[in-house]
C-alpha cells in the first residue's frame, strides 16, 4: 500500500479569482485499477507539473474544436461565404498574417486588452508585465505551452476566429511558425488527440469522409496513444457529446508550408510527448468508426499539404492576389472585404490611413477602396466623401508637381 500527497499550487476561478492551496491524499493497494492511474509521482515538483499539464490538456479536450471543410461534392458552395470559401479564406488570411508587418503600437494594443480582460487578477497581470518585459522570439514556444493569459488569449481569439485579436497576435503566430520550422520533425509520426464534439458535428464530419479539414487553431496531440485516450470522459448521452480519438499520419515530406514538431524542448510542462501542428494545418479525413469496445469514435487522418490535387489550384488563384513578400493593411483589407467582413475591412482600411502622412501619395487608393466600399454597403453619401478625398488629393499631387516643374524651369 503507498500514500501520496498532491499539492496543487494553486487553483483559479473565473469567479472570483480565488487561490487556493488544496491537499489530498489517495491510496493505492492492489486492488486499484492500474487503467485508473496516470502516473506514479514521487518528485513534488515533478507532481505539480503534472497536475499542471493533466488540467491543461483535460480543458483542451472540453473546448470546442473549430475547424473548415474543403470538399470536392458538387454543390459543397464555391463562394467564398460558402462551405469552401471559409476553408480558403482561413488558409489566405494565415498567410497574409504571416507576411504583415508588426509594429509597437500592435504589441501596446494587444497588451492593453489583455490587461483589461484580466484586471483584478494579480496573477495574470504579473505575467503580462514579465511577458511585455522578458518576451524573446526564441521563448514564444515556453509561453504558448505555459497556462497564462498568452496561450488562454490567443486560443480563444483562434477558436472563436476573432480576426482583430488574431491580426494583433500575428508576430508571435508568426514566432511559433519559425520555432516549429526549426524543430520540425524529420520521421513520420502517429499522433493521437482526444476530444468532445457534438453529434451534429460528429455526423457532419462523417459526411465529409475523403475530403480536407483545417484547424483553426494550433493542433496539440500526443504520440502516447494511452495518454490521450485517458483524457477522455464518457458523458451520458443527454449531453449531446460524443468523445472522439483523432489518430494522424504526419509525414514531414508531406509538409509544404505547414511544420509540426515535437516540442518538448521548448515547452514549459514536463511533457516529453507533445507534438503541435501549425494553425490551418490541413488533414485529409480517411476514416470515421467506432472503437473495439464501441466507447469512442477514432477518426483516422492524414496530414496533407497545400498542393494535393485537389487543393493547389484553388489555394493558388487566391493567394496570387497577395503576391509575394511583405504585405500590409490594404491587402488585409481586401481580403476580408471580399470575404463579405466589410466592417473589418473599413477598420484596417482606416488603421492605415492613420499610419500614413497626410500628403502620401498611397492614401488615394485607401481612399478609393473606401469609397468602393461604403457604395457597396449601401453607404452612398460617405461613398462621396471618399472619393472626393481622392479627388482632392490627387489635384493636390497635380499642382505639387506641376510646381515642381516650374521651379526647375526657372533655375535653369
Amino acid at each position: 500500500m503507498a500514500a501520496a500527497s498532491l499539492p496543487i499550487d494553486y487553483f483559479h476561478t473565473n469567479a472570483d479569482d480565488e487561490h487556493h492551496e488544496i491537499f489530498g491524499v489517495i491510496w493505492l493497494d492492489d486492488s486499484t485499477n492500474a487503467k485508473e492511474i496516470k502516473a506514479v509521482v514521487v518528485e513534488l515538483d515533478e507532481l505539480i507539473s503534472r497536475i499542471k499539464a493533466d488540467h491543461k490538456i483535460q480543458k483542451m479536450v472540453e473546448e470546442p474544436l473549430s475547424i473548415n471543410i474543403f470538399t470536392t461534392n458538387t454543390g459543397a458552395g464555391k463562394s467564398l461565404t460558402g462551405l469552401n470559401g471559409q476553408f480558403v479564406f482561413s488558409q489566405v488570411l494565415i498567410d497574409c498574417l504571416l507576411r504583415l508587418k508588426y509594429s509597437e503600437v500592435d504589441k501596446k494594443e494587444l497588451i492593453h486588452l489583455c490587461r483589461q480582460q484580466y484586471q483584478g487578477n494579480s496573477v495574470e497581470l504579473s505575467n503580462i508585465r514579465e511577458f511585455e518585459k522578458d518576451y524573446s522570439a526564441n521563448k514564444v514556444l515556453w509561453w504558448y505551452t505555459r497556462e497564462s493569459f498568452f496561450y488562454k488569449s490567443l486560443n480563444a481569439a483562434l477558436r472563436t476566429q476573432n480576426i482583430h485579436i488574431i491580426f494583433l497576435f500575428r508576430a508571435y503566430i508568426s514566432d511559433i511558425h519559425r520555432q516549429l520550422k526549426n524543430l520540425q520533425a524529420q520521421n513520420r509520426l502517429r499522433v493521437y488527440r482526444s476530444q468532445m464534439i457534438s453529434s451534429d458535428e460528429l455526423k457532419t464530419l462523417k459526411e465529409c469522409c475523403g475530403q480536407f479539414i483545417s484547424v483553426n487553431s494550433f493542433f496539440s496531440t500526443s504520440v502516447d496513444y494511452r495518454q490521450a485516450i485517458s483524457f477522455i470522459n464518457i458523458f451520458d448521452d443527454t449531453d449531446n457529446l460524443e468523445p472522439i480519438l483523432f489518430e494522424i499520419e504526419a509525414d514531414p515530406l508531406m509538409v509544404a508550408t505547414k511544420p509540426f514538431a515535437n516540442i518538448s524542448i521548448c515547452s514549459d510542462l514536463n511533457e516529453e510527448s507533445e507534438v503541435l501542428f501549425m494553425l490551418g494545418s490541413i488533414f485529409r479525413l480517411n476514416t470515421i468508426q467506432r472503437s473495439s469496445d464501441s466507447k469512442v469514435w477514432i477518426i483516422r487522418m492524414t496530414l496533407c499539404s497545400e498542393n494535393e490535387h485537389d487543393l493547389k489550384q484553388v489555394l493558388m488563384n487566391m493567394k496570387e492576389q497577395l503576391g509575394s513578400g511583405e504585405t500590409d493593411l490594404q491587402t488585409l483589407g481586401k481580403v476580408l472585404w471580399e470575404m463579405g467582413k466589410f466592417d473589418l475591412a473599413e477598420k484596417y482600411f482606416i488603421r492605415l490611413l492613420e499610419q500614413l502622412p497626410s500628403n502620401d501619395p498611397s492614401r488615394g487608393s485607401i481612399y478609393e477602396d473606401l469609397g468602393k466600399l461604403s457604395s457597396q454597403t449601401g453607404d452612398y453619401d460617405k461613398s462621396v466623401q471618399w472619393h472626393q478625398k481622392s479627388l482632392a488629393l490627387k489635384n493636390q499631387n497635380k499642382l505639387t508637381i506641376i510646381s515642381s516643374i516650374d521651379e526647375a524651369s526657372n533655375s535653369i
